[in-house]
Parts: structure tokens; sequence; C-alpha cells
């Protein structure tokens, strides 16, 4: 595996959250725009991407798999967030499948998936990657492991399928852990 160096590491750290704009909001919190929409810390996951145009489908998921209480709670939780492009991107009849009453089940383990214990920003995945050289494994709070690795400036997650998705807007703080947009849904085994 690649050795990351601190000038690597630096570069990573600008790229992951390039994309990304910080804006002041009321009382000095620092939001990050997500969606359309200001992202606050005090804010909690759920109380958040509510607020994102782009994260419509996964807020209906999240409310499908009964999953709202447990995103609202203290957490921490550190969630790569999937956008509706992302959801796009799965076989035409996927999504609205898996909203169903009847499969309630995979729906919630699918989402569990995106969810790790704890709050992990960007530089404690780039530090995990370093150690891991190279390569960052995580574990989900649906049990799978997810791996996370920097390639060409950019920060990828790899599913247990093989499935890539790449961060597209990291570090985005929440009241009750950190959430982390990707632009393709990862899956377990």
């Amino acid at each position: 595996m690649k050795k990351i160096t601190f000038a690597a590491f630096l570069l990573a750290s600008i790229a992951f959250t390039a994309s990304a704009q910080t804006i002041p909001a009321k009382a000095g919190e620092m939001t990050v725009m997500v969606g359309g929409a200001p992202m606050y810390p005090s804010k909690n996951i759920v109380e958040n991407a509510v607020n994102s145009k782009d994260h419509t489908t996964l807020v209906a998921a999240v409310k499908a798999a009964g999953l709202v209480e447990t995103l609202q709670s203290a957490g921490p939780f550190t969630v790569f967030a999937p956008t509706n492009a992302a959801f796009e991107k799965l076989p035409k009849g996927t999504v609205e499948t898996l909203l169903k009453p009847e499969n309630k089940a995979t729906l919630a383990s699918i989402l569990t998936y995106h969810v790790v214990p704890g709050r992990l920003q960007s530089k404690d995945i780039a530090a995990l990657a370093k150690k891991g050289r190279g390569t960052a494994e995580l574990t989900t709070v649906q049990g799978g492991k997810l791996w996370v690795m920097e390639k060409n400036g950019q920060w990828w997650l790899k599913d247990e399928k093989g499935g890539m998705a790449k961060i597209t807007i990291a570090d985005v703080n929440q009241s009750n852990g950190v959430i982390h947009v990707i632009d393709s849904v990862v899956m377990p085994k």
C-alpha cells in the first residue's frame, strides 16, 4: 500500500472539504451547506438531514426503517450519507422495493451499514488509513466492514461487495456525530 506523507495528508484534508461551503450561523456556529441547507452543529443528524434537498430519499428510508429515534439519540455516530443521486444509481425499482413495510429489516440493515459508532472526522480517518498503510477498516453499526482509502486526492469507501463510493463533502458536524456525504450507496454482503 502507498505510504501517506504529511503533505499528502494535508492535500487530502483540503480536498476532503473543498466541495462544502462553510458559513457562520447564529450564535457563532459554523455550518456546512449540504443540499442547499445549512447543517447546524447544534442539531442532531435527523434534524439537519430533513433540510437537505439532496437527502430526501435517505430521510424517507430512515423513516421507513424505523431509525429516526436511533439517529436522534446521543450517539455519537459517523454517518456516510448517500445523496438522492446515489440512490438513483441502484437498479430500477430497488428503492421502492426497500421502502415497502415487508422489507423493513433489509432496509435497516443497509442503512445501518452506512453508520459507524463514534465521531470520525476526516483527520481521524486519515490517521487510521496511515496506520493501515493507506486503508482504514471500519466496523459498521450493522456489523459489517467498510474500508476507507485515498485515491487521486479523494477519499473513497469500499463496501463488502467491492462497490466504491466517493466522499464528496466531509466533516458535517452534528450534535450527535458527523456526516460525510457520499455519491453511491454502499452495500453489505
